[in-house]
């Protein structure tokens, strides 16, 4: 394959990647099946790669797409005659639209596009599903990632991709899930599982559970543009901008989150001048749009708002004196009432700890011990052996430590917890005094 070729099917990749989920949205509406939506979308994929590495890219790369993808319904209509009546009609209505050319097609395209997406993100999410097949789906259908990339980013095999993508597809059509928005009796509750599958992406992308990757950012930058696209598609819905100020506050550490080899450095330890300005400011935005809402609401911010409101005070520090743990340890209050959530205790622990003094943090955290929601979360012993360690109590620290590398499925990170477990045990053989350790950052992301 030669240069020129090369080129034109990445950026065919690109546009793919870009434009997808507004073609699959668009056809969805049409045609009034997700499924044959996204069969149609891939025919006329596989039309780009095969034409534009001799014709050349379109002007409107998505206009094009979605023009030759609806030539294929019309083609797929012709051909079934099981399906003639039913969809008689809208062939004629395609046949119609075509023949105003790819500039009409296009302001059609315009014209529907932001409800579309909507109703296809809302679809993708949709309850009915569990919870790997709306991550799937949604990062099929509306991220544009293929079954491959989404097998990589998971460490699943691409049939498992496969079967959950093909499983998610038939149940939305046993179920007939209508192509439309909640009613506003449901919108809220549907709201929270569209919310959920894109903070479900950015966390396996921010902390990777498993394999030989500390961070997996491709999929954090999925999660972010995501987030975008659903905070203009609801502009009036605060959770939604506080989602996206925590995924943009969050994603702004990412370059100082990892050394020279890929090792983890944890966040008292980032060097901040590597920390994306731009992101910060793009997620504190986010945030005062959210504030903003709940104030003219007169609504208490739920917990994405809380979140990025913690992730801001860490983002307003130019360096891990001027933290304000006092203001984060309260946040983490307010969100442990919100969630009930036991990894949100002990995420308040750490940031306890850090305002109070680590014997504080350490009476939170003993009485955690023995939580079954914990039961196997490896950063309950991780945090309980720093605050051990801090206190001089090296050897039981070295223990908690080696706890936690057993327990966790990441290579890096059970690498980072055996060193620090060594460390302990020098300590602990020297009579060390306490010394401070560097927050673990244990996340809400599995509370």
């Amino acid at each position: 394959m030669d240069s020129d070729v090369t080129e034109t099917h990445r950026t065919v990749e690109a546009v793919w990647r870009i434009e997808s989920g507004r073609v699959i949205a668009g056809l969805t509406r049409i045609v009034r099946d997700v499924g044959l939506a996204e069969d149609l979308a891939q025919d006329a994929l596989v039309a780009a790669l095969e034409q534009w590495p001799t014709q050349g890219v379109p002007r409107n790369a998505g206009a094009w797409l979605m023009a030759t993808a609806k030539h294929r319904a019309v083609d797929r209509i012709r051909r079934d005659q099981n399906l003639q009546r039913k969809y008689a009609q809208l062939a004629r209505d395609l046949e119609t639209a075509e023949e105003d050319g790819t500039a009409a097609v296009d302001d059609a395209v315009d014209d529907h596009v932001g409800d579309d997406l909507l109703r296809l993100i809302f679809i993708a999410c949709h309850p009915v599903l569990t919870t790997p097949a709306r991550v799937a789906l949604t990062l099929r259908m509306v991220g544009g990632l293929t079954t491959r990339e989404i097998a990589r980013a998971f460490l699943v095999t691409e049939s498992t991709v496969a079967q959950r993508i093909v499983r998610a597809k038939r149940t939305l059509a046993d179920a007939r899930v209508p192509f439309e928005l909640p009613p506003p009796a449901e919108l809220d509750a549907r709201l929270a599982s569209v919310l959920e599958v894109v903070y479900l992406i950015f966390n396996e992308g921010y902390a990777a559970t498993s394999g030989d990757r500390w961070t997996r950012p491709e999929l954090c930058e999925d999660a972010v543009r995501l987030g975008r696209v659903l905070a203009r598609l609801a502009p009036t819905e605060p959770e939604v901008h506080g989602l996206v100020a925590l995924l943009e506050i969050q994603s702004s550490r990412m370059r100082a989150r990892s050394g020279p080899g890929g090792e983890p450095v944890l966040l008292l330890d980032q060097d901040r001048s590597r920390w994306d300005r731009v992101l910060i400011d793009r997620g504190l935005a986010a945030l005062g749009r959210a504030e903003a809402l709940l104030a003219a609401e007169g609504a208490a911010p739920g917990p994405y708002a809380l979140q990025a409101a913690i992730a801001a005070c860490h983002a307003r520090a130019r360096t891990p004196e001027e933290t304000d743990w006092a203001s984060i340890a309260t946040l983490y209050g307010h969100l442990a009432a919100l969630t009930g959530s036991p990894v949100v205790e002990l995420n308040r622990a750490v940031a306890l700890a850090m305002a109070s003094g680590p014997a504080a943090g350490l009476a939170v955290v003993d009485r955690l011990v023995g939580d079954p929601a914990l039961a196997g979360y490896h950063l309950l012993p991780g945090v309980r052996g720093d605050l051990l360690g801090r206190l001089g109590r090296h050897a039981e620290a070295r223990a908690e430590l080696l706890r936690a590398a057993d327990l966790t499925e990441n290579e890096r990170e059970r690498a980072l917890l055996r060193e620090r477990a060594d460390a302990a045990g020098r300590a602990a053989e020297a009579g060390a005094e306490p010394e401070r350790e560097p927050e673990r950052e244990a996340t809400t992301r599995r509370r």
